[in-house]
């Protein structure tokens, strides 16, 4: 481990700061456990502390309607953060995030935060290029749910997950799944059988083994492969056969402008 490297906290966005930058924040992180289910926080309701997903814990962002479905729009395991992230302080949630599966997470005041990206430019550059990565997930997964078929949503939202926990094996249930995906659990019941035969996933009680991981990449649509990049490019995320490895943001240049500035300039590009 490089010297300027703090002890690991099992959150990749974390544990991408150099110690300087690190000891800014870790002496106000609370180590917490949630179990599976658990809300972080709900829709309307004022978001106080950044939550960071640790180890394989994993949090779902979750639009509710008023019929009482639900959808998923982000998957958020130990590669970032739940909370306000973007804004710069205490704003109401505009979705709900529920854990997915259960685990270590470490909890921040939001004005821990922002004071430390006032002291800090890489804390600014990192949660900046973070808060990109994810409105590019949201976004490609709104684009997803409107243009692609059940079957490629299934493979993209398991490939997701098995990003964020890694491993083969995903501790999932038909029935939370078929809530993430907005259908029928009978019907994605049926849709599970089918990858099955072709021999890409093993189904059984409360879980889904991956068993192809190449096959269900060219099977799945092209929008888990956009974001893998777009997380690569912008964030720095190193990916291995398992998933996230680590995150390794791009130092800022010196004359560059500042990185949340020119990250907004060439995020559109």
């Amino acid at each position: 481990m490089p010297a300027d490297r703090a002890a690991p906290t099992g959150n990749l966005l974390l544990d991408a700061l150099r110690g300087a930058d690190r000891a800014l924040i870790a002496p106000h992180l609370e180590p917490m456990a949630f179990d599976k289910g658990a809300i972080v926080f709900e829709a309307g309701s004022d978001v106080t502390h950044i939550t960071f997903p640790c180890g394989q814990t994993v949090v779902a962002l979750i639009i509710a309607t008023r019929d009482g479905r639900c959808a998923e729009t982000a998957t958020i395991g130990r590669e970032g953060a739940v909370g306000g992230i973007v804004s710069a302080g205490r704003v109401p949630a505009s979705t709900e995030a529920i854990v997915q599966i259960g685990g270590p997470m470490l909890r921040l005041e939001t004005d821990r935060l922002q004071e430390a990206k006032r002291q800090s430019t890489e804390i600014r550059n990192l949660f900046a290029r973070y808060s990109d990565c994810l409105l590019a997930q949201v976004l490609q997964a709104a684009a997803c749910n409107a243009l692609h078929p059940i079957e490629q949503r299934c493979l993209r939202w398991l490939l997701t997950l098995q990003d964020r926990i890694g491993g083969d094996t995903l501790p999932i249930t038909h029935e939370l799944l078929a809530s993430m995906l907005g259908v029928q659990r009978t019907y994605l019941t049926r849709i599970l059988s089918t990858l099955q035969d072709q021999g890409l996933i093993r189904v059984g009680r409360g879980r889904i083994t991956v068993l192809d991981r190449r096959a269900m990449s060219a099977a799945a649509c092209e929008c888990h492969s956009r974001v893998q990049r777009h997380f690569k490019t912008v964030l720095g995320a190193v990916y291995t056969a398992e998933g996230l490895d680590r995150i390794e943001p791009p130092a800022p240049v010196d004359g560059d402008p500042e990185p949340a500035l020119a990250l907004r300039s060439s995020a559109h590009g």
